[in-house]
């Protein structure tokens, strides 16, 4: 069965702010869902490990985050995640980083992370991330030197979703910005829309509007 590593971030909190934050479960669970739907196995993990922090988690009318955050098994993986230090990465097809403003302050620095989604890449595998998930593939390098993103055109959240959200002012950074600087092109649509970019192996959704299009193109790869 294929096998898909997801991970999370450990930082509860917006940025140095006390509003409750994490992974942003839609963005989690609408890729979950086109996983399950397809067979497609998947393991989620963090930097330090145990019990992973999650908002959005009952959000009126999204049947398909409610039925995920319901689920037993999900459940028993977002609580007890496992640690970088223990991962095996050749036992994945593809890893997929979610969104939620907790990842800027960990995972958008996180070496560990970085060096084996860089090795994940090189030998074939898929990257994909939604929303602010992105951010995680700012600190990946390859063996080349290069930064991984250097050769790739990406999306993610946006200057005016950050505006729109009421987060411009306590985001650790701008993730737009850092995108443009870094990929070989950042691209954008109207705040809120669905848009995914594909370059080689890599997928990126822009918002968590996209997170369900960036499961199926992810799905579409690894089967």
């Amino acid at each position: 069965m294929k096998k898909v590593l997801i991970p999370v971030t450990n930082h509860a909190t917006l940025g140095d702010t006390n509003q409750a934050n994490g992974t942003y479960a839609p963005e989690l669970t609408h890729v979950i869902h086109e996983l399950n739907v397809a067979g497609v196995d998947y393991d989620i993990a963090s930097i330090n490990g145990g019990k992973a922090p999650l908002y959005g988690t009952d959000i009126a009318g999204d049947d398909v985050n409610n039925t995920i955050i319901a689920d037993e098994g999900f459940q028993s993986r977002i609580n007890n995640t496992i640690p970088v230090q223990q991962l095996n990465v050749d036992n994945y097809q593809a890893i997929f980083y979610p969104g939620g403003f907790g990842l800027l302050t960990d995972l958008a620095k996180n070496e560990d992370f970085a060096h084996l989604s860089a090795k994940h890449y090189e030998e074939g595998g898929v990257l994909a991330a939604v929303c602010h998930g992105p951010a995680a593939l700012l600190p990946i390098t390859l063996s080349s030197g290069k930064p991984l993103l250097a050769g790739i055109s990406v999306t993610g959240f946006t200057r005016e979703e950050e505006i729109d959200f009421g987060t411009i002012n306590d985001i650790p950074f701008l993730l737009e910005e850092a995108l443009a600087r870094k990929a070989a092109r950042y691209s954008k649509v109207q705040p809120w829309g669905n848009f995914i970019i594909e370059d080689k192996n890599v997928i990126t959704g822009q918002n968590p509007s996209s997170a369900h299009a960036v499961g199926q193109a992810l799905v579409k790869k690894l089967t």
